[in-house]
């Protein structure tokens, strides 16, 4: 049994896999971290425990008192590990949650990807045929655009807004034009890919995004937790 945890910005992920596939998941605001010492404590223990921490030391030192008594390991970024090569200048800059999408990818698809992460902050990662990542994007993710309209305009609210090809009010005027500056931002790293490429979209605002992309596109649930299992088994180094 592998926990494997991400923890992002704004919220943790969680899930129990068997070898098998997912057995439980689960998601907590970062607010509410105590709370899942109670909730683990109702799953099958864990053999070990993997996490993809970019929340910060003090998410790190709250995490610590509510694990299971089990072998933790801290994911970070790696020169090359699973067939995945990190062409960061500093790998070990890499956010941990960004290489473990990588390498799910990598498993899934062995092939060129467009490897896009749709949460807090929104990140662009191209992967090439040979499993070369040579460098990405990020940007503010959906929603986080839309708050900085409204709270540096007068006139701008933050609204829920649909999509449209023609908006004709403002809320679906901001939804539409977020989204589109999003979906831009992911066709153009595409554009520059090799024949055969799949766009892997995951993270909160993936499905939102996909309504405004102009190829194919694959919505891959716990893309991150997928990586740490795949992570977890890799022989050691």
């Amino acid at each position: 049994m592998i926990l494997a945890v991400d923890c992002g910005n704004s919220r943790l992920k969680w899930g129990l896999h068997d070898g098998e596939g997912w057995a439980r998941t689960g998601a907590t605001p970062l607010a509410e971290i105590a709370s899942l010492k109670k909730a683990w404590k109702k799953i099958p223990q864990a053999d070990t425990i993997v996490v993809a921490n970019v929340a910060g030391p003090l998410a790190r030192r709250r995490l610590e008192r509510v694990f299971p008594r089990s072998p933790v390991t801290w994911v970070k970024a790696k020169r090359s590990e699973c067939g995945v090569t990190n062409g960061y200048a500093s790998p070990a800059q890499l956010g941990a949650d960004r290489w473990a999408a990588l390498v799910a990818a990598w498993s899934m698809f062995r092939g060129a990807c467009v490897v896009v992460m749709a949460g807090t902050a929104t990140t662009i990662d191209p992967l090439r045929g040979d499993g070369t990542f040579a460098g990405g994007m990020i940007l503010p993710g959906l929603d986080l655009m839309k708050r900085s309209l409204s709270e540096s305009t007068a006139d701008l609210p933050l609204a829920k807004g649909r999509f449209s090809r023609a908006p004709r009010n403002t809320a679906d005027a901001i939804e539409t034009g977020c989204l589109l500056a999003q979906a831009g931002a992911i066709e153009r790293a595409f554009a520059a890919m090799e024949p055969g490429a799949v766009c892997v979209l995951a993270g909160g605002a993936a499905e939102r995004i996909a309504t405004g992309l102009g190829m194919p596109v694959r919505v891959v649930d716990n893309l991150v937790l997928e990586g740490l299992v795949r992570i977890a088994r890799a022989p050691s180094e």
